[in-house]
């Protein structure tokens, strides 16, 4: 299986690179970690929901991991690698933030890209969902929830990846890490990854051609650990009626996205720390609703160039019996051009968020332990009206045998501001702006039950919330051609069951959440929604890790839904979704795996978006080779 074209040269650079490290490396041993990491482990960490952490269609992204995600719905345009909107307990695409380190990472444009980082997954941390209280400490310009992820630890590591597939799939990717000094009390490493897939689809106009640089150096001790990112992405794909639900159209989207992140963690202790992260992005897009059509630089022809500078902080000390828990961040960004979003009051924003909450403890009699959480977060920006936001939570841990039970009561508020797209559009056409629409607010209540033990985790949580002046694209049977920005308010009731369960040669992860909503545009004339009425209203996911013995693993992911009536849906509401694959270790060739892995094995035709078609099974056998 061998990469042609410009993968080639792409590939002798870093086979360069690979050499040279090798050599630089001195011969020296692999430790006992990285000897267990090439064989066909085990997924230890009870907090992992999904299964299969590589898609048969292309290189793995951050969506990879969320795609069946119990506690998140992913709405993908083709592949979720291409693009994905991130829906958290109903809320819609740019309600759910992105976050490394302690810097939470948008695009001032669009929700549609926040998921576009063009970091390695290989060297982040799981997803965490963050909701409630901690979406407010952690949470930037995100009203509903954050992804969190956290930069791990460095180590030595080579790897090398080429598969092939259904659609003409070519795949290819190479990571190398390598730590450079260790002197026992601390370590300095440097890595790089080269990613590339390009293929047909599995629909007409649905072809692809990504590619991802990404190199990060590190240097950590016991209590501290520092990081630099520069990474680049390069990600065309093709897909028909992907945004504007038109099938008849073969839309496609170009994007390029370079990332700089600057990131230092310091412990003191487990309840005293902090971070400070600094972030510069840049992302052009030329997006075309019609690829059999060529326009530049003129109106229709959707070229947008964005910026954003952010510096953040999260911390805690521990004072006594308090414990004061605090995050912020500053960002900057600015609209460089467009030839569509001309329409605003402005194309420059800055935007302040502090967010301080003083936690007191107190243990019972039985050794049990209190949390009660009081504080408040300012979101400011120069564009729009201040928010001044209370959060207050309690809850209550019982140590019992065999492990905890966590009950807890909390009220937060957040707050975000819309992207230019919504206020830069013009008023009326393909897709309507808004350039009255302003800060979106949202009230959220939820008790929660947690059960956790050593080889489990459970938790059920009932939440409601009110959503204020929720940015929304929507539809009007009187201009079937055209969607308009309008501002909604819902009152939301959602029942959200999470569980996870190890056992010697078994990982199994299951949830399931039930939404209800009620809607409400005032005065606009609304026949349908695209996002905020497009909603799974029963939804079951799960996750199943199999090894049956040192050399064979079976992984499941699959997702049951039935969807929310909606006028502009035609198809099935309902739909069964899964994902699989096999892998093989072979013991003639220490490190050697090959995997056979198949998205959608049920060929399922349901439309994450009405009107745009879904992709259909794709099949790939991938190769990797590590040591």
């Amino acid at each position: 299986m061998i990469l042609i074209d410009k993968y080639t040269s792409h590939f002798a650079c870093a086979g360069s690179l690979l050499l040279f490290i090798v050599s630089a490396s001195h011969g020296q041993e692999q430790d006992a970690a990285e000897q267990q990491d090439d064989e066909l482990s085990m997924i230890t960490v009870v907090g992992r929901r999904v299964a299969n952490e590589f898609p048969a269609s292309t290189y793995d992204s951050v969506t990879t991991l969320l795609r069946y995600d119990p506690q998140l719905d992913l709405q993908s345009r083709g592949l979720a690698e291409s693009q994905a909107d991130i829906s958290v307990r109903g809320g819609l695409f740019e309600n759910t933030g992105f976050k490394v380190g302690a810097v939470t990472i948008f695009d001032p444009q669009t929700g549609h890209y926040f998921a576009d980082l063009p970091i390695d997954p290989g060297a982040m941390s799981p997803p965490e969902i963050l909701t409630g209280i901690e979406n407010s400490v952690h949470g930037f310009n995100s009203a509903i929830a954050t992804v969190n992820y956290r930069l791990t630890e460095l180590i030595d590591h080579r790897e090398i990846t080429l598969g092939i597939g259904s659609d003409d799939l070519r795949l290819g990717r190479m990571r190398i890490g390598q730590v450079l000094r260790d002197s026992g009390e601390s370590v300095t490493g440097i890595e790089f990854s080269y990613s590339g897939s390009q293929g047909d689809g599995s629909l007409p106009n649905g072809d692809y051609d990504f590619q991802r640089f990404f190199a990060r150096a590190q240097h950590r001790n016991a209590d501290s650990q520092t990081d630099l990112v520069i990474a680049y992405q390069d990600k065309f794909y093709g897909w028909p009626g992907a945004y504007t639900g038109f099938s008849s159209l073969a839309e496609t989207d170009h994007t390029k996205t370079k990332l700089l992140v600057i990131n230092h963690l310091r412990n003191y202790s487990s309840d005293t720390w902090w971070e400070l992260g600094a972030v510069y992005r840049q992302l052009t897009d030329d997006y075309d609703f019609d690829r059999t059509t060529i326009e530049s630089g003129v109106p229709g022809s959707f070229d947008h160039e964005t910026k954003a500078y952010a510096v953040g902080i999260q911390g805690a000390l521990r004072l006594g019996t308090w414990q004061w828990r605090y995050g912020g961040q500053v960002t900057a960004d600015k609209l460089v051009r467009s030839t569509d979003l001309t329409n605003g009051r402005f194309n420059s924003r800055s935007y302040t968020t502090v967010s301080i909450v003083p936690t007191r403890y107190w243990t019972t009699g039985s050794g049990n332990l209190v949390r009660l959480r009081v504080g408040a977060t300012a979101d400011l920006s120069n564009r729009d009206s201040d928010a001044l936001l209370p959060l207050i939570g309690l809850s209550f841990e019982q140590f019992v045998a065999g492990g905890t039970n966590i009950y807890q009561i909390e009220y937060s508020a957040a707050s975000q501001v819309p992207g230019y797209t919504v206020l830069n559009s013009r008023e009326s056409g393909l897709f309507g702006g808004n350039p009255d629409l302003g800060r979106e607010r949202a009230n959220s209540l939820e008790f929660t039950v947690k059960r956790e033990t050593r080889a489990s985790q459970g938790s059920a949580t009932v939440f409601v919330r009110r959503d204020k002046r929720l940015v929304d694209w929507t539809f009007l049977s009187g201009a079937p051609f055209a969607r308009q920005a309008n501002a909604v308010d819902l009152d939301v009731v959602g029942f959200e069951l999470l569980w996870a369960r190890q056992w010697e040669k078994t990982y199994w992860t299951a949830g399931y959440t039930y939404l209800d909503k009620n809607s409400d545009y005032g005065t606009a004339a609304v026949d349908a929604s695209f996002y905020a009425l497009n909603f799974a209203k029963h939804r079951l996911a799960t996750g199943l890790i199999y090894r049956a013995n040192d050399r064979l693993e079976f992984r499941l992911d699959g997702e049951l839904r039935k969807q929310e009536e909606n006028v502009l849906r035609s198809g099935d509401p309902e739909a069964f979704i899964a994902s699989a694959s096999i892998g093989w270790q072979f013991g003639v060739a220490q490190g050697f795996r090959l995997d056979l892995v198949i998205d959608n094995i049920t060929n399922s035709n349901f439309e994450e978006f009405p009107g745009t078609p879904a992709a259909r099974r794709q099949v790939s056998l991938q190769s990797r080779f590590s040591w």
